[in-house]
C-alpha cells in the first residue's frame, strides 16, 4: 500500500482547524472511497478530482483509492480541499516526492479540465495556517492578491494541475510574485453637503458617528432619511489593522472580492425589507455562512422601511445589538461571527406615509397607523441610542440659491478628534467608543454628569428603562467629547435625554 498526505484547513465560522488530507492507494478492483464527514460538494470532490486529472492527462491510479479527511469527527464542507486531495494521491501515486507536501496548506477547486478555481474563505483559512505554523501555501492563482494579505507565508499560485505539479517538483513557479491589479475607481464618496436642510438630522448622524450610537430616524416620505443613512459611513474612521483584518476576513467567507486589499472603510449593508432571518444574520444546511449583520461588522447596517420587515427579522437582532457577535447552532457544528455593527432604522410615521404631516393627506385608519407603529417591537427600540424625527424641507431651502452645508470631510474630522477623546480617555479598559462602554462601567468608572435627577425623573414617570439610562449617559459623554469638554454638562445631559426620547433639540 502507498501512502501520502496533504494539508487544507477546515473553516467553522471565522475560525479554522488544519484538516489533513490522506490519500492511501492499494490493490484490487478499481474504487474511489472518500470518509472523514464530508458534505456533499466535498463528497464530490473524489469525481471532480479524478477527471481533471484525467483531462490534463496526469491519470487517475487505476487501483482502489481510499481517502480520509482527518479530524474524522469534524464536519467539513465546501470545495477548497480538491486541490489538497489531488496532491495527495498524486503524490501517493509516486507522480513526485511526497515529502515536497510537508508543511504547505493547499486550497482550490478543480474544473473539469483542471483549472484551478477561486474559494470561499481563503484569508480566514491562511490566518489560520499561520497560528499553526506552517510555512508554505498552494492558492488559486486569481486570489494571489488576497493570499498576499497574510504576512509570513510563502506562497504560490496555481492556474492548473500543470502548475501544481511544476510547483511541488519545485518548478519556477513555485514563489510565484502576486500580479498586480489596478484598483477599480469606486467613483465619489457620497457627501453629507448633498441633503439639504435637517440640521438636527445632521447633528444626530454626526453623534451617532463619533460615538457609534444606534439611530432611528422617522419621518415623512422624501425627507432625507435614505440620504442620511447612506452618508453615515463618510463620518465614520477608517478601520484600525486589526479591524480590518478582522472585516476581510468575514468578507472572504462572504465571497466578496479582496482584489483591492484589506477592507480599510467601514462596511454598508442595506437588505431589502423582503430579506429572512438566515440572509440577515447568517444561515446555512449544514454549517452557516455569515449574513447581513456579519457583512457590516465594524461598519453601518441599515433597514431602510424597516417597519415592512418580518416580526421575526427585526428580533433576530436583539443578541447581536447587545453581545456584537451572532452564534449559528446547527445540527453538526456551531458558528460563530461578529456582529459589532451600528444599526440605523427608517421608517414612515404610517403606511402612506402622511400621517401627522401639515396639510398631509393620510389614508390610513386610525387602527392601520397604531398597527404600523407597533411593528418596531419596544425591546428593539430600545436598544436604540437616537431617536430623531425628521420633519418636511423648507421650499426656501430647495432653491439653487441656497448655499450648501457642511461637507461630510469637515464633520468626519470633528468625528475623529471625539474618537481620539474617547480612546484616550477609554485606554486602560480597552473599550474605543462611548457606545461600546457597559452600564456598570459608566456609572462606577466615570464620572456623572451634572443634573442626573434628570434621569431619576425620568425613570420615576416611567419614561425611561435601566437600560435607556445607559444609552443616555453615553450620548452625553459623546456630546461632551464632540464639545471637547473633559466631563457632559447638565446642558448635554438634557440634549442626551431629549435625543434618546425623540424630541426636538434647540442647535
Amino acid at each position: 500500500m502507498s501512502q501520502a498526505r496533504a494539508w487544507s484547513v477546515a473553516l467553522v465560522g471565522v475560525e479554522g482547524t488544519m484538516v489533513e488530507v490522506e490519500a492511501a492507494i492499494s490493490s484490487g478492483l478499481p474504487r474511489t472511497t472518500m470518509v472523514g464527514l464530508p458534505d456533499t460538494a466535498l463528497y464530490e470532490a473524489r469525481d471532480r478530482c479524478r477527471a481533471a486529472m484525467a483531462s490534463a492527462r496526469f491519470g487517475w491510479p487505476s487501483d482502489p483509492v481510499t481517502i480520509n479527511l482527518s479530524p474524522a469527527t469534524l464536519p467539513k464542507a465546501g470545495s477548497h480541499y480538491d486541490l489538497a486531495i489531488a496532491a495527495a494521491v498524486a503524490a501517493a501515486a509516486r507522480r513526485f516526492d511526497p515529502a515536497a507536501l510537508e508543511g504547505m496548506a493547499l486550497f482550490g477547486e478543480l474544473g473539469l479540465d483542471g483549472r484551478v478555481r477561486t474559494v470561499r474563505g481563503l484569508l480566514p483559512a491562511l490566518l489560520a495556517v499561520v497560528r499553526r505554523g506552517f510555512g508554505r501555501v498552494i492558492v488559486p492563482a486569481g486570489q494571489l492578491r488576497e493570499a498576499a494579505l497574510v504576512e509570513g507565508l510563502g506562497i504560490a499560485g496555481a492556474a492548473d494541475l500543470a502548475d501544481l505539479f511544476d510547483i511541488l517538483r519545485g518548478g519556477p513557479g513555485a514563489l510565484a510574485p502576486p500580479p498586480s491589479v489596478p484598483e477599480e475607481d469606486a467613483g465619489p464618496p457620497l457627501d453629507l453637503a448633498d441633503v439639504v436642510g435637517q440640521v438636527e438630522g445632521k447633528w444626530a448622524l454626526e453623534v451617532a458617528a463619533a460615538g457609534r450610537h444606534h439611530l432611528f430616524l422617522h419621518g415623512p416620505p422624501g425627507v432625507g432619511k435614505t440620504l442620511l443613512a447612506e452618508r453615515l459611513p463618510g463620518l465614520l474612521p477608517d478601520l484600525e489593522p486589526s479591524e480590518a483584518l478582522e472585516v476581510s476576513a468575514v468578507h472572504s467567507l462572504a465571497g466578496l472580492n479582496l482584489d483591492g486589499g484589506l477592507v480599510r472603510r467601514p462596511p454598508y449593508a442595506d437588505p431589502h425589507h423582503s430579506a429572512s432571518v438566515a440572509s440577515l444574520v447568517g444561515g446555512g444546511a449544514r454549517i452557516a455562512l455569515p449574513g447581513a449583520v456579519s457583512r457590516a461588522h465594524r461598519g453601518v447596517l441599515f433597514l431602510d422601511e424597516a417597519p415592512e420587515f418580518s416580526p421575526r427579522v427585526m428580533e433576530a437582532l436583539r443578541v447581536p445589538l447587545e453581545s456584537g457577535r451572532i452564534v449559528l447552532g446547527r445540527a453538526v457544528a456551531t458558528a460563530t461571527y461578529p456582529a459589532s455593527f451600528q444599526l440605523v432604522l427608517a421608517a414612515n410615521p404610517c403606511p402612506c406615509g402622511q400621517a401627522g404631516v401639515p396639510d398631509g393627506n393620510c389614508r390610513c385608519a386610525p387602527m392601520a397607523v397604531r398597527r404600523y407603529a407597533t411593528r418596531i417591537s419596544g425591546p428593539i427600540l430600545d436598544r436604540i441610542d437616537i431617536h430623531q424625527q425628521l420633519r418636511q424641507v423648507r421650499a426656501a431651502l430647495l432653491g439653487a440659491h441656497h448655499p450648501p452645508g457642511e461637507g461630510s470631510a469637515v464633520v468626519a474630522e470633528r468625528v475623529l478628534a471625539a474618537r481620539d477623546r474617547q480612546r484616550h480617555r477609554l485606554a486602560p479598559s480597552g473599550w474605543r467608543t462611548n457606545g461600546e462602554v457597559p452600564g456598570p462601567a459608566l456609572r462606577k468608572r466615570l464620572p456623572l454628569p451634572d443634573g442626573s435627577e434628570l434621569l431619576d425623573a425620568a425613570v420615576a414617570r416611567g419614561r425611561l428603562s435601566a437600560r435607556g439610562v445607559d444609552k443616555v449617559l453615553r450620548l452625553a459623554w459623546t456630546i461632551a467629547d464632540l464639545a471637547g469638554d473633559a466631563r457632559p454638562t447638565r446642558e448635554q445631559l438634557h440634549t442626551a435625554l431629549a435625543m434618546r426620547r425623540g424630541e426636538g433639540v434647540a442647535l
